[in-house]
């Protein structure tokens, strides 16, 4: 089962990488980027009150 939600999500970054036309280290810089804005919103909203 595991398995199978592994490839779909590979699918998805394929399909989404040639959607956007962008590499794998594009996709690399972009989960980087929404990660340190959805750390600064978490940040933002619960620790720092």
């Amino acid at each position: 089962m595991i398995q199978n939600y592994i490839d779909w999500e590979k699918r998805q970054i394929e399909w989404w990488k040639e959607k956007l036309g962008i590499s794998e280290h594009g996709v690399a810089w972009i989960s980087f980027i929404k990660g340190i804005l959805v750390g600064l919103i978490v940040y933002h909203f619960l620790i720092n009150l």
